[in-house]
């Protein structure tokens, strides 16, 4: 059977959570790269993968960012918006909740292995309807096995919860190469700026400075997987030059940008270096 083609917000119309199989897999297929799904939840659990560009996938408490030859994963039930950048082909895992205990219960991304990444490729082409005895049914047990091993990747820009910092947060998602002081955000929300330090830091995991920073390299990776130049990324984010920008993307993630990219689509057993929020926040 071929694999089925569709926009990655289409699923609904053949009603996923309504096919009696435990594990469905679906790809889709954009012709311009670009997509956009609004809020919205299923039954099923949800793996979405890509070969290359780029996907961020939202919920209340965070935004998921996605690079070539990882994908993000949604558990049951929750609501999600998702969009896709420069991502000319996406693969959809739809998983019942008891398929597998084993799997993460949180939203999170993963590092796709060579052999989930064929696994899942060769899923997609299963009949919706396949054998769940024969031989189809087996590989998606290794499947399952495999995506519970899957190694779980920090790359992702967690939402404070209080009204007030989601202005802060929300005004550099709207505007990032904003260059205003702590002092500048604590007076426009009514804040002191020790309070406003404090309190981000104690919802959040990391300290305003270091936020805005993974929200550039999340940016930067969006925008360079449209294809635009390192030097338009730069000044966009706010950067004097280009060299101060690189200088920032290789302190986090151990490598500049169009080499990180590469890597990500060559070498699929790479490490992505995510931020980990329980490292030190001094930086």
């Amino acid at each position: 059977m071929p694999i089925i083609q569709c926009h990655p917000g289409d699923c609904n119309r053949v009603s996923i959570d309504e096919i009696d199989r435990p594990v469905i897999a679906v790809g889709a297929a954009r012709a311009n790269g670009a997509w956009e799904m609004a809020m919205h939840r299923h039954r099923k659990s949800q793996l979405i993968y890509t070969l290359e560009g780029i996907i961020s996938c939202e919920l209340e408490q965070g935004v998921w960012v996605v690079p070539p030859q990882c994908a993000v994963w949604i558990p049951s039930g929750l609501m999600h918006s998702a969009r896709g950048t420069g991502v000319n082909q996406c693969y959809s895992l739809f998983v019942e909740p008891d398929a597998n205990l084993a799997l993460p219960t949180t939203c999170c991304t993963l590092s796709v292995s060579p052999l989930l990444r064929e696994l899942l490729l060769h899923a997609a082409h299963f009949p919706l309807l396949y054998d769940e005895q024969g031989p189809e049914g087996k590989m998606i047990n290794v499947l399952l096995d495999q995506l519970a091993v899957a190694q779980v990747e920090n790359l992702y820009l967690p939402l404070p919860r209080d009204n007030r910092l989601r202005q802060v947060t929300d005004g550099m998602l709207l505007h990032p190469s904003d260059k205003s002081t702590l002092a500048e955000w604590a007076g426009r929300i009514g804040m002191s700026e020790r309070s406003l330090s404090r309190t981000f830091v104690s919802q959040v995991g990391v300290s305003v400075h270091r936020w805005r920073k993974q929200l550039h390299v999340i940016l930067a990776l969006q925008k360079l997987s449209e294809g635009h130049s390192v030097q338009t990324v730069a000044f966009d984010l706010g950067y004097e030059s280009a060299s101060s920008f690189v200088t920032m993307f290789r302190k986090a993630q151990g490598k500049p940008p169009a080499r990180y990219l590469s890597d990500c689509v060559n070498s699929p057993e790479m490490t992505i270096r995510g931020f980990s929020l329980t490292e030190s926040l001094a930086s």
